[in-house]
């Protein structure tokens, strides 16, 4: 069982600015981010640039992984033909089966991953629809509030370019999008592969009760 103040410590495997990290540290974690490219505005407490298919995993309570989703992608518009990084989804997963300790892996839907938890934007009252799929090691799930896209978003869709968002006919500046997915801190183009934190909280809310009561 956690001390009354301890923060248990989260690797944030395939990390990019932080957008997940910064949830889970609104949920009570110290967070160690991981990516093989440098991130000078990570929002977690610690940055390792390294390959997170080999960086070690021990010396963590849990870990997060994002790989990449360009793969995954179910767009007419999205070419991923020339990624070829699908593959790390399924050798992340059987990694992560081993370590012996709670995880989840986050990626796009079309994803091949177990749906525990289907999060999009709506749902925490911001106005993005970005739908994101989670799979976790303890099979969590919870009713959570469905879709409501009633209200008056940015509306997230696919290009050549990547994830941009119209409103009422128009493309939306970065620093709209920024604030819609509560990413303020990011620059350039690190939105573009960014979730929202409000996402990874709810997440971090669940992880918190795993650690403390294990389902398993």
């Amino acid at each position: 069982m956690l001390g009354v103040m301890t923060r248990p410590r989260l690797l944030d495997l395939f990390c990019g600015a932080g957008g997940a990290a910064r949830g889970y540290q609104m949920a009570g974690f110290r967070v160690t981010g991981v990516d093989s490219r440098p991130q000078p505005r990570y929002a977690g407490d610690e940055f390792t640039c390294a390959d997170a298919m080999t960086f070690p995993l021990d010396g963590f309570d849990v870990i997060h992984a994002s790989p990449p989703c360009q793969d995954h992608m179910r767009s007419p518009t999205w070419n991923s033909a020339e990624h070829g990084t699908g593959w790390m989804l399924a050798a992340t997963r059987d990694r992560l089966a081993g370590c012996g300790i709670p995880w989840v892996i986050e990626n796009v839907p079309g994803a091949d991953i177990r749906v525990d938890y289907r999060l999009c934007g709506c749902m925490f009252g911001l106005r993005v629809r970005s739908e994101r799929w989670f799979e976790t090691s303890w099979r969590g799930f919870d009713l959570i509030p469905p879709h409501d896209h009633r209200a008056e978003v940015l509306n997230r869709f696919r290009n050549m370019q990547g994830p941009a968002f119209r409103r009422r006919g128009r493309i939306a500046s970065r620093r709209e999008i920024a604030l819609a997915m509560g990413i303020d801190w990011m620059a350039g183009d690190e939105y573009k592969q960014a979730i929202p934190p409000a996402y990874t909280e709810y997440i971090g809310c669940a992880l918190m009760e795993e650690l403390v009561t294990p389902s398993r």
